[in-house]
Protein backbone atom coordinates (compact mmCIF):
# COMPACT_ATOMS: atom_id res chain seq x y z
CA UNK A 1 0.00 0.00 0.00
CA UNK A 2 1.68 3.24 -0.69
CA UNK A 3 0.33 6.54 0.71
CA UNK A 4 1.18 10.38 0.14
CA UNK A 5 3.52 12.52 2.46
CA UNK A 6 3.41 16.17 2.11
CA UNK A 7 6.75 18.22 3.32
CA UNK A 8 6.21 21.13 5.86
CA UNK A 9 8.51 23.23 3.95
CA UNK A 10 6.74 22.32 0.62
CA UNK A 11 2.97 21.84 0.93
CA UNK A 12 2.07 21.68 -2.35
CA UNK A 13 4.74 19.23 -2.97
CA UNK A 14 2.92 15.70 -2.78
CA UNK A 15 5.56 12.37 -3.18
CA UNK A 16 4.13 9.09 -3.34
CA UNK A 17 5.76 6.91 -0.65
CA UNK A 18 5.50 2.91 -0.55
CA UNK A 19 5.79 0.61 -3.15
CA UNK A 20 6.27 2.48 -6.34
CA UNK A 21 9.04 5.42 -5.38
CA UNK A 22 10.78 6.02 -1.79
CA UNK A 23 10.11 9.47 -0.86
CA UNK A 24 12.50 11.70 -1.54
CA UNK A 25 12.83 15.89 -0.68
CA UNK A 26 12.72 17.74 -4.07
CA UNK A 27 15.96 17.79 -5.95
CA UNK A 28 16.82 21.63 -4.87
CA UNK A 29 19.62 22.16 -6.93
CA UNK A 30 19.45 20.10 -9.65
CA UNK A 31 16.55 21.35 -10.95
CA UNK A 32 17.44 25.26 -11.41
CA UNK A 33 20.76 23.78 -13.15
CA UNK A 34 18.63 22.10 -15.39
CA UNK A 35 15.64 24.84 -15.86
CA UNK A 36 18.62 27.38 -16.73
CA UNK A 37 20.52 24.91 -19.38
CA UNK A 38 16.61 23.55 -20.52
CA UNK A 39 16.57 27.58 -21.46
CA UNK A 40 20.15 27.94 -23.12
CA UNK A 41 20.02 24.62 -24.73
CA UNK A 42 16.43 24.42 -26.11
CA UNK A 43 16.72 26.55 -29.38
CA UNK A 44 19.95 24.08 -30.21
CA UNK A 45 18.11 21.23 -29.62
CA UNK A 46 15.35 21.96 -31.51
CA UNK A 47 17.59 21.88 -34.52
CA UNK A 48 17.79 18.31 -34.10
CA UNK A 49 15.33 16.69 -32.08
CA UNK A 50 13.38 14.78 -33.89
CA UNK A 51 15.66 13.97 -36.67
CA UNK A 52 16.90 10.11 -37.81
CA UNK A 53 20.51 11.47 -36.21
CA UNK A 54 19.66 12.35 -32.49
CA UNK A 55 17.11 9.58 -31.79
CA UNK A 56 17.20 10.86 -27.87
CA UNK A 57 15.30 13.86 -28.60
CA UNK A 58 12.16 14.20 -29.84
CA UNK A 59 9.92 17.32 -30.87
CA UNK A 60 6.23 17.57 -29.55
CA UNK A 61 3.68 19.30 -31.55
CA UNK A 62 1.46 21.08 -28.91
CA UNK A 63 -1.24 23.65 -28.97
CA UNK A 64 -1.40 26.52 -26.01
CA UNK A 65 -4.84 25.67 -24.15
CA UNK A 66 -5.71 29.43 -23.69
CA UNK A 67 -4.14 30.98 -26.42
CA UNK A 68 -4.37 28.65 -29.20
CA UNK A 69 -0.96 29.29 -30.46
CA UNK A 70 0.97 26.48 -32.11
CA UNK A 71 4.68 25.30 -30.06
CA UNK A 72 7.22 22.96 -30.57
CA UNK A 73 8.57 21.76 -27.62
CA UNK A 74 12.04 19.17 -27.82
CA UNK A 75 11.63 16.43 -25.13
CA UNK A 76 13.47 13.04 -24.03
CA UNK A 77 11.16 10.45 -25.79
CA UNK A 78 11.78 7.03 -25.96
CA UNK A 79 9.31 4.59 -28.02
CA UNK A 80 7.36 1.65 -26.75
CA UNK A 81 5.16 -0.93 -28.82
CA UNK A 82 2.18 1.08 -28.71
CA UNK A 83 3.24 4.81 -28.79
CA UNK A 84 6.10 6.90 -26.35
CA UNK A 85 7.63 7.27 -23.21
CA UNK A 86 8.53 11.10 -22.52
CA UNK A 87 10.29 11.95 -18.81
CA UNK A 88 8.58 14.77 -17.23
CA UNK A 89 11.96 16.49 -16.57
CA UNK A 90 9.44 19.76 -14.43
CA UNK A 91 6.84 17.37 -13.90
CA UNK A 92 3.03 17.46 -14.42
CA UNK A 93 3.09 21.35 -14.58
CA UNK A 94 5.19 21.84 -17.57
CA UNK A 95 3.04 24.16 -19.79
CA UNK A 96 3.75 21.27 -23.05
CA UNK A 97 2.38 18.90 -20.70
CA UNK A 98 -0.80 20.77 -19.69
CA UNK A 99 -1.61 21.56 -23.18
CA UNK A 100 -1.22 17.85 -24.48
CA UNK A 101 -3.19 16.93 -21.02
CA UNK A 102 -6.06 19.94 -22.47
CA UNK A 103 -5.80 18.63 -26.17
CA UNK A 104 -5.90 15.00 -25.74
CA UNK A 105 -3.33 13.89 -27.67
CA UNK A 106 -0.35 15.81 -30.15
CA UNK A 107 2.40 15.15 -32.69
CA UNK A 108 5.64 13.83 -31.60
CA UNK A 109 7.80 14.11 -34.10
CA UNK A 110 10.86 11.08 -33.73
CA UNK A 111 13.44 9.53 -36.04
CA UNK A 112 12.72 10.97 -39.30
CA UNK A 113 8.69 10.20 -39.04
CA UNK A 114 5.76 12.29 -37.14
CA UNK A 115 3.37 10.04 -34.91
CA UNK A 116 -0.07 11.52 -34.03
CA UNK A 117 -0.45 10.05 -30.62
CA UNK A 118 -3.28 10.65 -27.47
CA UNK A 119 -3.94 9.89 -23.97
CA UNK A 120 -1.21 11.03 -22.31
CA UNK A 121 -0.92 9.40 -18.87
CA UNK A 122 1.13 10.01 -15.86
CA UNK A 123 3.08 6.95 -14.57
CA UNK A 124 6.11 5.93 -12.60
CA UNK A 125 10.16 4.84 -12.88
CA UNK A 126 8.76 1.28 -12.57
CA UNK A 127 6.55 1.40 -15.53
CA UNK A 128 8.72 3.19 -17.27
CA UNK A 129 11.80 1.36 -16.69
CA UNK A 130 11.12 -1.11 -19.96
CA UNK A 131 11.54 1.83 -22.34
CA UNK A 132 15.17 3.14 -20.82
CA UNK A 133 18.34 1.76 -21.94
CA UNK A 134 21.16 0.53 -19.43
CA UNK A 135 22.78 3.59 -19.17
CA UNK A 136 19.53 5.79 -19.33
CA UNK A 137 18.09 4.07 -16.06
CA UNK A 138 21.20 5.05 -14.15
CA UNK A 139 21.37 8.68 -15.26
CA UNK A 140 17.46 9.28 -14.93
CA UNK A 141 17.37 8.83 -11.19
CA UNK A 142 19.90 10.67 -10.84
CA UNK A 143 18.08 13.80 -12.66
CA UNK A 144 15.10 13.13 -10.13
CA UNK A 145 12.63 12.77 -12.67
CA UNK A 146 10.34 10.17 -10.87
CA UNK A 147 6.81 11.00 -13.34
CA UNK A 148 6.92 10.08 -17.19
CA UNK A 149 4.01 10.32 -19.53
CA UNK A 150 2.74 7.52 -21.79
CA UNK A 151 1.21 8.57 -25.08
CA UNK A 152 -0.25 5.82 -27.47
CA UNK A 153 -0.35 6.17 -31.30
CA UNK A 154 -3.65 5.74 -33.01
CA UNK A 155 -3.76 1.98 -34.58
CA UNK A 156 -1.78 2.31 -37.50
CA UNK A 157 -1.44 6.13 -37.97
CA UNK A 158 1.64 7.75 -39.08
CA UNK A 159 0.79 11.58 -40.16
CA UNK A 160 2.63 13.48 -42.42
CA UNK A 161 3.63 17.38 -41.75
CA UNK A 162 2.18 18.52 -38.61
CA UNK A 163 -1.02 20.64 -39.04
CA UNK A 164 -1.70 22.02 -35.43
Amino acid sequence: MSTVRRYADQPSKMRRVGNDTEAQRPRLVRRPFVAVATRLLNPYIRRFAGSKHVRLFALVYHQGRRSGRSYSTPVGARPTRDGFIIPMTFGAGADWFQNVQAAGGCIIRWNGEEYQVSDPEIIGWRDALPAFHRLERAVVPMLGITQFVRLHTFPGAQSGPHTL
